[in-house]
């Protein structure tokens, strides 16, 4: 099967794990708090659901993203992660405790591990020019999912039969469900995707095949020989540049770039454990990458934060049940998907960093209304809904922006050979995000705030990182090197 095709039924089926794991959060997320109180549970017990299900994909990703960066086999480790999922929902479904239902969110949450090494797989197979458009529309898919959910409930709300000893109602139907669809995905898994090599790996083949191999390279990839050295990156943003015209008198040496002596890091003693070691502390605590790290946190802590108080806020003010929750996730998801769309268009005219700007705006003006209008609401049933609505839509306009922009940029400036280590980092840092935001937010449904104070404390210290590191939020320059494949080994050109 020719490598094009391949290419488009394996992001397909990503797709469609994107698309799932959405689908799973949005049934689960407007029940859950009705079913733990059927099962006698307190409220702590809300934030306790939802985080056991970031706290085992928070250990599980770097284990996944490690695992791929070493044997690159992304379809194995998807089927291992989406037998957890199988398991987890099938404890949900079971719910004899609420002790069991606790376990199954852990059980189930492993199974989100393998998006370290999807990110990481794409991160290794796209080109910087599309890599923001390919991650939009995958990100899109998630959202997709969180649109269909909740029309799902829908039906699911309607199950009252039994199924051998278990009961099959709106409480746990939705478990019964998502583990039919992810064993279903097993087999999509199996026949549709394939472990597609390395964009280097493509350009390394038409660089041996000599001009006609390369042209071929550049059919299949669709983009020029380009060249970089991000291993080399020490301080963001240094530059590897060629030399200026020079001699010919040494044709081996006339085209070798050279690298900044002020930014660059001495290469000596790579290949050792200590050098690797040290290696990866300076890939994440560099400055870019931890106001990346913080963006992630902060965007997916207030969103989890905010989203645990939805149901217990409607509830309150609204007396709203699980198909008016539902609704509003459908909604939610609608604005959302039509955001990713709109960031979709604009990456192409734009760079990551000024999408990320906007997010940050969107985000300020969110928080600020929510501690106006939302930590005490005012006024008549019409005019606590307007002001509920509104908080709620400024709340997910900036989320595609942030989202989008970080992923995109961190998968630029850190190494093409750890794609999936570093991806596994970057969600544990967002699996910690969803571990503390439900617990924030369902222990202090009761004095928002307080609850809102923090995560304006929190937008306002990324807010002062970001403009001190604007600068240095830009991918890294690659440099041509079409004109010395031969010598690319020699000069440490690192072709995507």
């Amino acid at each position: 099967m020719e490598l094009k095709r391949k290419k488009k039924m394996t992001y397909f089926t990503i797709g469609l794990i994107f698309l799932l794991s959405g689908m799973e959060y949005a049934v689960i997320l407007p029940t859950i708090w009705r079913y733990l109180q059927t099962l006698g549970a307190a409220p702590y017990f809300l934030g306790l659901g939802l985080s056991a299900f970031s706290l085992s994909g928070l250990l599980s990703g770097p284990l996944f993203g490690h695992w791929s960066d070493k044997t690159h086999a992304t379809k194995k480790i998807i089927l291992f992660a989406n037998l957890f999922e199988i398991v987890g929902n099938f404890m949900y479904f079971m719910g004899y405790s609420k002790w069991l239902l606790i376990s199954s969110r852990l059980v189930a949450g492993v199974g989100t591990g393998a998006g370290s090494s999807i990110f990481g797989f794409m991160g290794r197979c796209t080109a910087h020019e599309d890599r923001s458009t390919v991650f939009a529309s995958v990100m899109a898919c998630r959202q997709i999912g969180l649109m269909i959910g909740p029309v799902l409930n829908l039906f699911l709300r309607l199950c009252d039969f039994k199924l051998g000893p278990f009961v099959v109602n709106k409480y746990t139907a939705p478990g019964l469900f998502m583990c039919f669809m992810w064993t279903l995905l097993q087999l999509v898994v199996v026949f549709m995707f394939w472990d597609l090599p390395p964009l280097e790996e493509l350009v390394g083949e038409g660089a041996a095949g000599g001009a006609e191999g390369a042209g071929t390279v550049e059919e299949a990839a669709g983009k020029p020989l380009l060249g970089q050295r991000p291993d080399i990156l020490g301080s963001y943003g240094s530059v590897v540049t060629p030399d200026p015209p020079r001699s010919t008198a040494n044709p081996s040496k006339s085209n070798l770039p050279h690298v900044s002596p002020t930014h660059s890091p001495p290469l000596e003693g790579v290949g050792d454990s200590s050098s690797a070691s040290f290696s990866m502390s300076r890939e994440f605590l560099r400055e870019e990458v931890v106001v990346l790290f913080t963006a992630h946190f902060v965007i997916l802590f207030n969103q989890t934060a905010l989203e645990t108080v939805v149901t217990p806020l409607t509830q309150q003010y609204f007396n709203f049940g699980e198909l008016e929750n539902s609704i509003i996730y459908c909604i939610c998801s609608v604005e959302v998907i039509t955001g990713f769309l709109f960031v979709h268009w604009l990456c192409r005219r734009t760079t990551e960093r000024v999408v990320l700007a906007v997010g940050l705006i969107l985000c300020h003006i969110s928080c600020v209304w929510c501690l106006i209008f939302l930590a005490n609401p005012q006024g008549n049933f019409p005019w606590q809904l307007a002001e509920f609505i509104i908080g709620v839509f400024l709340q997910i306009s900036g989320l595609p922006f942030v989202a989008v922009a970080q992923v995109c940029l961190f998968s630029k400036i850190t190494s093409v050979k750890s794609q999936g280590l570093s991806q596994g980092v970057r969600r544990s840092v967002g699996g910690l995000a969803t571990i503390l935001g439900p617990l924030w937010g369902g222990g202090l449904t009761g004095h928002m705030y307080i609850m809102l104070g923090l995560m304006m404390a929190l937008l306002a210290l990324f807010a002062i990182m970001f403009s001190f590191s604007y600068p240095r939020l830009v991918a890294p320059t690659v440099v041509d090197h079409a004109d010395c494949l031969e010598e690319c080994d020699k000069c440490g050109g690192l072709r995507v």
